[in-house]
């Protein structure tokens, strides 16, 4: 039980901490044809991983049933932005350092989503696949389309 609440406690603060980091470096554009361009958008990426992040923290700390869909949300989330990126498909927004410390928060999610370590509610195969399609989608819209 207490490891559960360190590990979440460790999720929601790395979380908020790069989420402003990420937050203060949005630019926001003058005219307003500036908000309809992909560059705008894809700014937000690294942002959107931060809360996905910040609610599986917050998911697990309260021991919610949805903690190990919103864990594994949030690793296969990550590591198909690196994976993306080492493919040269797109460029990934994240910083490197910021990229080492959500690999390891994901490999480290997607294990505790798996293996139903605390408790919380196995996974199903469809849990994990919709999962999967939702981290697909994210990734995709931040940074392809």
């Amino acid at each position: 039980m207490k490891l559960l609440k360190i590990i979440a406690l460790i999720f929601i603060i790395l979380a908020l901490t790069l989420g402003v980091l990420f937050y203060l470096e949005i630019e926001f554009p003058v005219g307003i044809e500036a908000y309809f361009k992909k560059e705008y958008y894809t700014q937000f990426g690294p942002l959107a991983i931060s809360i996905e992040l910040l609610i599986a923290g917050i998911y697990l700390f309260k021991r919610h049933v949805n903690a190990n869909f919103t864990l594994a949300l949030f690793g296969f989330t990550v590591l198909l932005d690196s994976i993306f990126n080492m493919l040269g498909l797109f460029s990934s927004m994240l910083p490197i350092y910021a990229m080492i410390l959500f690999i390891c928060c994901a490999l480290l999610s997607l294990w505790l989503a798996f293996t139903d370590t605390f408790k919380l509610g196995r996974i199903s195969i469809i849990g994990a696949l919709m999962s999967f399609i939702i981290g697909n989608t994210v990734e995709l819209f931040f940074n392809y389309w």
